[in-house]
């Protein structure tokens, strides 16, 4: 008995497209930043199953990446500055008439939209870090003289601007100048981190924004190959969720982080070579029967494939030949009668179907309502599956007849389909 079989597998490709907005309007005065992450499954890594920041870091990430990867955040710094509209008081009463910094450290989600599917997805993100460049008069003049200006900086606000005042925390960083002084201080959680002036300062300017951020991105065994596009918009200024107070007047009024994720999922499946001829014998061959007369119980063949898979996909069966019960039929070319074939998968593991249930002799029909969903709970690299190809005993008799057969053929077509 002999079955010829077609095996297909089908996975969607992408294409780029412009990043979409969220419905908000953004200030007239906004600075906008690009966030990119992809998955792409990796043979050597089969359970991570993570998006991969691709962003290119700058500011505090770009010079201390190993601070960055220990904390598991990523920073960018943006050109918005800080200018004072009046001086600072010595001893200043209110920490919002003096130097001060609240980020947005909460949690913060937003949707991200499939750039064809529209599928939805959500992601978050928060800001972990906050920093930037203090700019004014020589420090040493502002404080009447000291030894150096390491201790003049220090002498005019207190502490060092290396030392981050609560809830803020430090960060290690500080570089400092006769006019300057770079920072960065960590936000494990949202307030007002403010420095109060010891003496006079006339004016003072934050040269940019550098800001680290950690992201949460869905699973993306869950998600569709392609591209999701999406954005969250900040406001900035006095009482906006980037807050310096209400001395320091930002040049942007707010921040857009676009962000765009980019699914490359894998979908292959091969098939050993002959493997697509299957021949139906029954168990132990025909000696049985040849020699003794006994009538085989039932014909079947099992066929080993090999899949990789990271998305979730659909199979179906197409048939040359079909029976009232959608199961495919081997053709008697003598008598024109077929009889019933029944086709089943095996899964390894690793692939189940929708309700998370180990996929094991599951029995596939014709046409494309009845196909089959699975999905991976892990990278499934070149694992074993099984196609069961089984002619059931009840037709056994009506084969073996006299004058029947002796040869019964048919065409089955398996899809693997990503595109579900």
């Amino acid at each position: 008995m002999n079955v010829s079989r077609s095996f297909i597998s089908r996975t969607k490709g992408w294409v780029a497209g412009a990043l979409l907005t969220s419905t908000m309007t953004a200030p007239a005065s906004a600075e906008d930043v690009t966030i990119t992450a992809v998955f792409k499954p990796d043979s050597a890594y089969p359970h991570l199953n993570k998006f991969k920041n691709t962003t290119p870091p700058s500011g505090y990430c770009g010079n201390w990446p190993d601070q960055c990867e220990l904390e598991q955040f990523f920073s960018l710094k943006v050109p918005i500055q800080f200018n004072s509209r009046s001086p600072i008081q010595a001893n200043h009463a209110s920490v919002r008439q003096g130097a001060m910094l609240k980020a947005p450290a909460q949690w913060r989600e937003l949707t991200v939209y499939h750039e064809t599917t529209r599928e939805p997805e959500t992601v978050r993100v928060r800001i972990a870090g906050i920093g930037s460049q203090a700019v004014t008069d020589d420090v040493m003049e502002l404080v009447g003289g000291a030894d150096d200006y390491r201790i003049a900086h220090n002498l005019l606000w207190g502490l060092s601007w290396v030392s981050a005042p609560s809830p803020c925390l430090y960060s290690g960083v500080g570089w400092y100048t006769t006019t300057t002084y770079d920072f960065f201080w960590r936000t494990p959680t949202e307030g007002i981190c403010a420095k109060q002036a010891k003496f006079n300062v006339p004016w003072l300017r934050f040269n940019h924004l550098d800001f680290a951020y950690e992201l949460e991105t869905p699973n993306p065994l869950g998600m569709s190959s392609g591209h999701y596009t999406g954005s969250l918009t900040y406001s900035i200024g006095p009482n906006g969720d980037f807050d310096f107070g209400d001395v320091l007047i930002p040049s942007d009024s707010a921040l857009t982080m676009n962000f765009n994720l980019d699914v490359q999922h894998t979908l292959k499946v091969d098939i050993p070579p002959g493997g697509e001829k299957v021949q139906l014998v029954p168990a132990g061959g025909w000696q049985s029967w040849l020699q003794a007369g006994r009538r085989p119980v039932r014909l079947f063949r099992d066929q080993t494939f090999n899949i990789s898979a990271s998305s979730r996909f659909k199979m179906q069966m197409e048939c040359e030949f079909t029976g009232s019960s959608y199961d495919c039929l081997l053709d008697d070319r003598v008598s024109k009668r077929g009889v019933e074939l029944q086709v089943f998968v095996t899964l390894p593991n690793g692939l189940t179907d929708m309700s998370g249930q180990p996929v094991r002799h599951m029995r596939l029909r014709a046409g494309a309502a009845n196909a089959l969903y699975f999905q991976p709970g892990f990278y499934v690299d070149r694992a074993p599956g099984v196609l069961h190809f089984e002619v059931p005993e009840r037709e056994m008799e009506f084969m073996l007849e006299p004058g029947a057969g002796p040869y019964y053929r048919g065409k089955v077509t398996v899809i693997w389909d990503s595109e579900i």
